[in-house]
């Protein structure tokens, strides 16, 4: 259901707006398996599902970048650990990775690059940057965020997040060190996202919050962040919903 009120004010004193890319601003999910589906068929791994893959290689995601947050592994950009991680899957579907070419895994690799925004994003996103600075505030490196915008042409001001900053969030440098980048006060910037999880260790840090749902990131049996789990600054169905909201 659409929120019809507008809240302009619960962002008073905003200058920035700064997303979470996966699965906030694009459709990880459906399009990873939509270029995994002719890989596995390739490999002799047809009978199995693409979106399991996809959902077995992005459940090593957080573990990875668990060891670069713990201090156990310097810090390496999110291409090397998803590159790293799809070696570490494929034996799981029956695939040896010594048998698949390095330049196909490369290859591969890249639909991270590749992933369309969900409808209501760029027209939202052109709305919301006539008022506010607007970047993403995303694990994914910048090569990957800037191949991303450039197709979909996503109109981001700047490109910000982990490969910036160094920090892998939900890591307080993450957010903190966003804010000396724009010069900024924590409180003069707002995380959009669509994981609650997110929106807290950004709210620690002093920022302000708005909770987008994406009720299908994790396909139609979602059971997670469907909803709202505090009260964040603001909450909207949609990008497009947000603008309105902020009367924009």
């Amino acid at each position: 259901m659409r929120i019809k009120e507008p809240n302009v004010m619960a962002l008073d004193g905003v200058r920035a707006l700064v997303f979470d890319v996966f699965g906030t601003v694009v459709d990880w999910r459906s399009g990873v398996a939509r270029e995994v589906e002719p890989f596995l068929k390739r490999h002799g791994a047809g009978s199995a599902i693409p979106a399991a893959f996809t959902d077995a290689w992005r459940r090593r995601y957080s573990p990875a970048m668990e060891e670069v947050r713990s201090g156990r592994r310097p810090f390496t950009r999110l291409d090397v650990l998803h590159r790293e991680n799809l070696e570490a899957v494929l034996p799981e579907f029956g695939i040896d990775p010594a048998l698949v070419p390095a330049s196909e895994l490369d290859e591969l690799n890249l639909a991270w690059h590749r992933l369309e925004p969900w409808p209501d994003v760029v027209a939202g996103l052109a709305r919301l940057r006539a008022h506010y600075i607007i970047a993403p505030l995303s694990n994914g490196n910048i090569a990957l965020m800037l191949n991303m915008a450039k197709r979909s042409r996503i109109p981001w001001d700047a490109i910000l997040g982990a490969e910036v900053v160094q920090a892998y969030k939900p890591a307080p440098e993450a957010y903190l060190r966003t804010a000396d980048v724009l010069a900024m006060k924590p409180d003069e910037i707002c995380l959009v996202a669509a994981h609650n999880g997110d929106l807290a260790a950004a709210r620690a840090c002093g920022l302000r919050t708005a909770f987008v749902p994406r009720p299908t990131e994790h396909g139609v049996a979602q059971a997670t962040d469907l909803h709202p789990d505090q009260a964040w600054d603001l909450v909207a169905s949609d990008f497009i919903d947000l603008a309105e909201r902020l009367q924009l």
